[in-house]
């Protein structure tokens, strides 16, 4: 499994050079404030420019917000829509891969390694994008929120051997999932299964997982509308995002 950023659709490295049909897109100052989820463009795009501070950070998972920027742009703020989710009762776990789980290949841990995690998601090469998202500045953000108790990693091991691992943001009761990374076949996808059987047990609601690849597909997220997200993400949809 890539990484849950991965879209093509989503492309920080061209946004600064928007064609001049496209809307004007909002520039964050010092408030600590955002424009309306729903109103992003049709890329998704919502906003640029502001600070990774912890505080705008959390405001912004909270609102159904992200940033994703390439290092030499300002930063840009994200709400795409559709919004590829997983709700913990609808993992999906082939047969090959509770045989994987079986045979106990992979020592599952939490918040051993965060720094070591995210690093290792930078230096992941995704199809279809030049460089990494996860930018030095970005790094030193979340391992900021890590240490103040709201950005979590999950590690697989091989013996001392650190082989895969994800990272994202703890909401409480919803999850969002910002990358991922592998060194050994199916290291990643075994510690996503642990996280979301975890998850479930304690009652979260919905895994965001942002935007759509095959992999995640594969493990039961699927697309649901932002305004759908929104309600979910607020806990007023119930109906697991279906009409």
């Amino acid at each position: 499994m890539g990484g849950l950023k991965n879209p093509i659709y989503l492309n920080p490295n061209s946004l600064v050079k928007m064609p001049p049909s496209h809307a004007p897109v909002p520039y964050l100052g010092n408030a600590l404030v955002f424009p309306p989820a729903r109103s992003a463009g049709p890329d998704g795009l919502l906003a640029m420019g502001g600070d990774l501070k912890p505080e705008r950070l959390m405001l912004a998972y909270r609102s159904g917000i992200f940033p994703w920027f390439s290092d030499d742009s300002l930063i840009l703020w994200w709400s795409p829509d559709p919004r590829m989710v997983l709700f913990p009762d609808e993992l999906r776990i082939t047969r090959s891969m509770r045989r994987i789980i079986g045979k106990k290949t992979f020592r599952i841990t939490k918040n051993q390694c965060f720094a070591e995690v995210i690093s290792a998601c930078a230096e992941t090469s995704r199809k279809g994008q030049d460089g990494t998202w996860i930018t030095p500045g970005m790094e030193a953000a979340y391992i900021r929120l890590h240490e103040a108790g709201n950005a979590v990693s999950y590690e697989a091991w091989q013996g001392s051997e650190l082989v895969g691992g994800l990272y994202g943001v703890d909401l409480g009761e919803v999850f969002c999932g910002e990358s991922m990374f592998t060194r050994v076949s199916n290291a990643s996808k075994v510690a996503f299964i642990h996280m979301v059987r975890e998850l479930e047990e304690k009652n979260y609601r919905l895994i965001d997982c942002q935007v759509h690849t095959p992999h995640l597909e594969s493990l039961g997220a699927r697309l649901v509308s932002r305004a759908q997200f929104l309600d979910l993400l607020k806990g007023e949809d119930q109906g697991h995002g279906k009409e």
